[in-house]
């Protein structure tokens, strides 16, 4: 059903349920996986970075080790996930690289907002799907460790 997932992680909780639910859906489809570590790149942090130089180049370091984790355990997991870093806003960014590798499923994670802040942010979810190519899974599902791993091994033995 699907060959090519991308995981979108920004290193907030929901993301990384939607990590693992989407790690999931992979594995059934026997999938390849794209490891997509986004960092944003927003209008603050472009002041920030003409006041004192260097802040986009912490962020990015933040994210590498981020990655680095998700990467480890996908690869505990028995994926061999091609890992991108980038920055930018995540729906745009996120729509972009879809593209680019060709997916066939994108993985984000959901964040509650109230009204003024989905007003003043904009809906990536919304841009998401109106603007990629392919499904879009909203991952929202709490999978509890041992329900993954039993999960993971059921998969493993079939």
């Amino acid at each position: 059903m699907y060959k090519r997932v991308l995981l979108a992680y920004d290193g907030s909780m929901e993301g990384a349920l939607a990590l693992r639910e989407g790690a999931l859906l992979a594995r059934a489809c026997q999938a390849d996986v794209i490891l997509l570590c986004l960092a944003p790149n927003s209008a603050g942090l472009q002041i920030a970075e003409g006041v004192q130089g260097g802040v986009v180049a912490q962020l990015v370091e933040g994210h590498q080790e981020l990655m680095a984790r998700a990467v480890g355990r996908l690869k505990e997991l028995g994926f061999n996930p091609t890992a991108r870093i980038e920055c930018g806003e995540p729906a745009p960014t996120i729509s972009r690289i879809a593209e680019e590798v060709s997916a066939d499923l994108v993985v984000v994670g959901h964040r509650k907002q109230s009204f003024l802040e989905r007003w003043w942010s904009g809906s990536t979810d919304a841009y998401l799907s109106d603007h990629v190519g392919c499904s879009v899974l909203i991952g929202c599902n709490d999978v509890s460790d041992d329900d993954f791993e039993a999960a993971c091994n059921a998969m493993a033995s079939a």
